[in-house]
């Protein structure tokens, strides 16, 4: 699995929160097949058959969303519970 293999770790969390460039990549690699799931479409094509693709549109919407929301990370929160563990 893609996210097995690219682990987002809080010191990349923190970096992504701070606006650090090399971890927002990180983070959108981390949920990229996540997002290309997210956003296949299937389309009914006029003689029947179903076309199934990448809406790019509605993935970059989605990348830009998590992008803007990133900011938002509740490290505090995060901070706490990974004491816990």
């Amino acid at each position: 699995m893609e996210e097995q293999q690219n682990p987002l770790t809080y010191e990349i969390i923190k970096a992504a929160v701070a606006g650090e460039k090399w971890a927002t990549e990180k983070v959108i690699a981390h949920y990229d097949s996540y997002i290309e799931e997210l956003a296949t479409v299937k389309e009914r094509q006029p003689d029947g058959s179903v076309r199934t693709y990448v809406d790019e549109d509605m993935k970059q919407s989605m990348i830009l969303n998590l992008l803007v929301k990133t900011p938002d990370f509740p490290l505090k929160e995060a901070e706490r519970i990974a004491g816990e563990e």
